[in-house]
């Protein structure tokens, strides 16, 4: 029996490559010691897990040095490293409309204790002007911080061009890749960016639990937590060297190994080919959806400013109607409502009732995206007889 049409890939990918799988069941078979707490052959082959995982990572993401990757849970607790580990009362930070809660919460909680906060407005469509946070630096300012590819709108940063004027003005860069890492080619080397915060099971292909932060060389920021690193245990002090210094208690050893597995599937395929595949779900269905009377886009018109991300409402509808009838009578599977960016969707003018999102990703097809547009089609021609007559 076929599965239902996973259009929910921005919030978590499905289904993952069957060698994600492998590398589970590999991990639980023969690798599943702690790695870095002992000397026997099951923990060293935890820590290759571990190291293997590292290293596809920074060949993903032109690392020079894996070492420079710290593993975290989530890409919500390596930005809540970057961000506190960064700020203090009296500085001020600047970042966008458009940002995710794991972003503005932090910020939001430093705000009230004195940190200066400039939040520069997107355009109604969801994207940056690059010189109005420009324009918004201080000489206080001690951060700069986006998001890549809104979880709303879709629609990209031009994070080019913030990191080299952040880098001219020796102001440290965190972007936001939860949405990018792995759907959108991203070379640090080039970009020299400061800090990246991923999640690994997203585009990564790899399972929940798991996410890091990349910190560039030259970029000091003190640990989120402090303990058990398997390293320096002669010292109650916290190690000061990488990845040690942020990876505190025992890794999510299977939940990296799947990860690893994930990247190396991507590597395979080409992140250009899953950049151009992603591309080419999102122009037909933004081209087939303009069409459907009752049907309304929200982001960036091009496919090229955007991700594989996609925000719509039909009719009077509220998102939660959509997405109900979609699962219940088509076996479609979406995202509805604010997304965890209330900011998003008062910047594209949703907010509260939010949207219907479409997350496309590497295992969807042109077959499935014309299933919903015939399914959407369905939907607005009877939530046309539910609009009011005009008076």
């Amino acid at each position: 029996m076929a599965g239902p049409i996973y259009f929910d890939q921005a919030a978590t990918s499905w289904p993952k490559p069957d060698s994600v799988r492998r590398a589970v069941e590999e991990y639980f078979d023969g690798a599943g010691g702690n790695p870095g707490r002992s000397g026997h052959r099951m923990s060293i082959a935890a820590a290759r897990l571990v190291e293997a995982a590292r290293d596809a990572l920074a060949e993903l993401f032109a690392v020079p040095d894996p070492g420079r990757i710290a593993f975290t849970k989530n890409a919500t607790e390596a930005l809540n490293v970057a961000i506190y580990g960064l700020l203090s009362p009296g500085d001020h930070a600047v970042t966008t409309s458009s940002e995710h809660n794991s972003v503005m919460r932090p910020l939001r909680h430093l705000e009230a204790a004195g940190l200066a906060l400039t939040v520069v407005p997107c355009r109604p469509d969801g994207t940056l002007d690059a010189e109005a946070v420009f324009e918004a630096i201080r000489p206080e300012t001690r951060l700069i911080t986006t998001v890549h590819g809104s979880n709303v709108t879709g629609a990209l940063t031009p994070i080019e061009r913030i990191a080299a004027e952040a880098r001219r003005r020796g102001i440290p860069y965190l972007v936001d890749a939860a949405q990018t890492a792995g759907a959108i080619p991203i070379d640090l080397t080039a970009l020299g960016i400061d800090l990246l915060a991923f999640t690994g099971h997203k585009a990564l292909l790899g399972l929940t639990g798991t996410g890091g932060l990349v910190v560039a060389p030259g970029v000091d920021l003190p640990p989120l937590l402090r303990g058990g690193t398997g390293s320096r245990s002669d010292s109650e002090h916290q190690p000061d060297f990488m990845p040690d210094v942020y990876e505190s208690g025992t890794l999510n050893v299977a939940g990296l190994a799947g990860l690893g597995a994930g990247v190396r599937h991507l590597l395979g395929v080409g992140i250009n080919q899953v950049a151009a595949h992603e591309q080419t779900l999102v122009d037909r269905f933004r081209t087939g959806a303009a069409a459907i009377p009752m049907v309304r886009l929200f982001g960036p018109e091009r496919p090229a400013d955007r991700c594989g991300v996609v925000s719509f409402n039909v009719g009077s509808l509220s998102s939660s109607e959509v997405g109900t009838l979609l699962d219940r009578d088509f076996d479609i599977l979406s995202r509805v409502g604010l997304h965890c960016a209330p900011g998003a969707h008062r910047t594209i003018g949703t907010f509260p009732g939010g949207t219907v999102r479409f997350g496309f990703g590497l295992t969807n097809t042109i077959g499935e995206v014309d299933a919903a547009l015939r399914a959407l089609a369905e939907i607005a021609s009877w939530a046309a007889t539910r609009e009011p007559a005009d008076a």
